[in-house]
């Protein structure tokens, strides 16, 4: 029972906890931002690509 009382007590545990579900709602966040810009992403590197004279072809840049 004095086992059950300190853990209750201890706070330690209740912060990583806390980190945790931060990290997990900025982890989707992120991936909801990048699904919703993706096209607008690969737009921009292409563009890129384009403009220091690679191919925007998805294919090996060595070509």
């Amino acid at each position: 029972m004095e086992m059950m009382k300190r853990l209750w007590q201890e706070e330690e545990g209740q912060a990583m906890a806390e980190y945790g579900l931060i990290l997990a709602l900025i982890a989707v966040f992120v991936v909801t931002a990048l699904t919703a810009l993706g096209g607008q992403i690969e737009t921009v590197f292409k563009n890129i690509t384009t403009e220091l004279g690679g191919t925007s072809g998805g294919g090996d840049a060595s070509q």
